[in-house]
């Protein structure tokens, strides 16, 4: 789908000289790991298949090709529901090394158009190109041109004058489309669809607004603070706002946030403390690795934990010296977890001995507190200073071979 919803003069809050509104780009790779897989494995094309975990092994579908979608097959689908849904699906293992490196390409490209670009996940990215072009809808074409020409990998580019809007135009113009929003069209564009799409609507949330008579976002504009203060008791206005297209924040890379932070939402809710510390365990390493590729360091650990009823906790604290190892994140989150973890529920779960908190739905590491790595090793000894000569080996090798190259055996999942 190719769209262009553009002004052909400056809209009335822009006058002639001045600087007009933001212009913030989304990308999306479509279906990017079967994308991937189709390239190691062209007899995959056309085809209905997934790459995700095997059906008897308790998997999940991690990303489904169009074929497959036509069956009903979608993300964090049960691998054995896919199964019954599309008789003879192709089940194709995850090449986590190889999705990190086609990544990384296509964000280096997207640094030609400026630094001004956030990566929000292995797929996805913002980027502002304010005054970049008199033609935003050109630009984006370029872009999607030179990642299908030079990379081989389908995209969907979203233009707006915010990230929302940018992300759900993206989200509209797939497979393989380009769509713009005018200045001044956003309500316009969000108006028709299910309350449930806009961007941090969850289905829970969505099933309170539905219930409220709230079914779009249309209706979402109209409301009125004090009607949906049941539903968002904080922070009617400004969910208000975003409905309306509404959002200004920035497009910010990582050496000017204000944090770094890995999350993770389970599939299925999780008590099982094993594989709670192993996630926290490989996103303390990921958060980490991170700082060290922007030569940060920090003093500042959060958790963030969400149960199966989306009530959500964060917990922070503060090391004695700033870092940039897994294993000193590490160190500090997993005690903020386990005390978190325990205590909801029956009040005394400690006291009682209970070695296990109600189910979790989603867990997180974050760090903010941001300081040079020139600050780091001073005054800390030989053997910090030879753990991260080797974080840092460890980082390029990964960086040239993909992340399973080299990996911790703790997190190593061994067959029984």
């Amino acid at each position: 789908m190719n769209d262009e919803r553009l002004p052909p003069s400056p809209t009335p809050s822009q006058k002639a000289g001045e600087i007009g509104p933001r212009t913030i780009l989304h990308l999306d790779l479509d279906a990017f790991f079967c994308a991937v897989e189709e390239l190691r494995d062209p007899s995959l094309s056309g085809k209905a298949f997934i790459v995700g975990g095997r059906a008897h092994e308790r998997g999940v579908v991690s990303s489904a090709s169009y074929p497959a979608r036509k069956f009903g097959i979608r993300n964090a689908m049960p691998t054995s529901q896919a199964i019954r849904l599309c008789p003879g699906l192709i089940v194709v293992p995850h090449s986590h090394g190889t999705y990190s490196e086609y990544s990384r390409k296509v964000m280096v490209l997207l640094h030609d158009y400026g630094e001004a670009l956030q990566q929000i996940s292995v797929d996805e990215a913002f980027l502002d190109v304010t005054g970049l072009s008199n033609d935003p809808r050109v630009l984006a074409l370029e872009i999607q041109a030179r990642i299908r020409d030079e990379i081989q990998l389908p995209a969907s580019i979203g233009v707006a004058t915010s990230k929302l809007v940018a992300k759900m135009a993206s989200g509209n113009a797939k497979p393989n489309g380009v769509l713009v929003i005018a200045p001044g069209k956003e309500a316009e564009f969000l108006a028709p669809m299910r309350v449930g799409e806009l961007w941090g609507i969850g289905k829970a949330t969505e099933a309170r607004l539905e219930q409220l008579g709230v079914n779009t976002i249309g209706d979402l504009q109209r409301a009125t603070p004090a009607y949906l203060k049941r539903v968002f008791p904080n922070h009617a206005e400004s969910v208000i706002a975003r409905a309306q297209g509404i959002d200004d924040s920035p497009v910010q890379t990582e050496r000017e946030a204000k944090s770094i932070s890995e999350e993770r939402t389970f599939s299925r809710d999780v008590t099982d403390a094993t594989v709670l510390r192993k996630a926290l365990l490989q996103m303390s390493d990921d958060v980490a690795a991170r700082l060290r590729k922007h030569t940060l360091t920090s003093r500042t650990v959060h958790l963030k934990l969400r149960w199966h009823d989306f009530y959500t906790v964060t917990r922070q604290t503060t090391l004695p010296s700033a870092t940039q190892l897994g294993d000193e994140i590490f160190a500090a989150v997993e005690p903020l977890w386990m005390a978190a973890w325990l205590e909801r529920g029956s009040g005394n779960a400690i006291n009682t001995g209970r070695t296990r908190g109600d189910p979790i739905r989603l867990i997180g590491v974050g760090v903010s507190g941001f300081g040079e790595d020139g600050q780091i090793g001073l005054f800390d000894g030989d053997a910090r200073e030879e753990k991260l000569s080797l974080a840092h080996t460890l980082d390029e090798l990964q960086q040239r071979y993909g992340k399973q190259v080299v990996r911790r055996a703790s997190l190593i999942n061994k067959k029984r």
